[in-house]
């Protein structure tokens, strides 16, 4: 039986697995929302259109490396474990990044006497922590990923990322004089 030792977790699976946690904690803060002199609305991250996904993928790929460093049996996958941390944790960190760009945003007011009125709407707490939980733990899975020494799927066994074969050019039309007319 497998158990949890926190004395196995190094450094970098700590920040994997906190960045997995704060991502999850951040769905319950306000991603968007709107606010102006006379209220406020906002929705959680639960709440917004494909977010949610993204911090649920970061969050897997924490729980993924505890279980694996717990030596708990996993299904075998066809590539190694750190591609499939660095693979999850780009990919969430894709989906929140999109959803960040996607946001609309903007701010206004006008004042009349001394009467005033502004809003505001976009991003809010909650999407920015998990925007900072992603750079964190695509930075530590990376790290893992090239401490691990595995090969990426799309590398031959004995090659490595930078002795792999360039796609050689095409060859170049030959060339032709300007001054003669083409023949037809």
């Amino acid at each position: 039986m497998a158990t949890f030792d926190a004395s196995k977790l190094s450094k970098l699976d700590w920040g994997v697995a906190g960045a997995g946690i704060v991502a999850f904690f951040s769905l319950f803060f306000a991603w968007e929302g709107y606010s102006s002199t006379y209220g406020s609305v906002s929705a959680s991250g639960w709440d917004t259109s494909y977010g949610w996904l993204g911090a649920l993928l970061i969050l897997a790929s924490g729980v993924y490396l505890v279980l694996q460093r717990s030596q708990v049996n996993l299904p075998k996958m066809p590539v190694g474990s750190a591609v499939l941390l660095l693979g999850a944790a780009t990919l969430g960190t894709l989906i929140i990044a999109l959803r960040w760009a996607t946001l609309p945003r903007g701010h206004g007011g006008v004042a009349v006497g001394v009467v005033s009125y502004s809003y505001s709407y976009g991003p809010r707490f909650g999407m920015i922590l998990a925007l900072l939980a992603w750079i964190v733990q695509v930075g530590c899975a990376f790290a893992l990923f090239r401490a691990s020494g595995e090969a990426l799927p799309w590398v031959t066994t004995g090659q490595t990322a930078s002795s792999a074969p360039s796609p050689t050019p095409p060859p170049m039309p030959p060339s032709t004089d300007d001054t003669t007319p083409p023949t037809v």
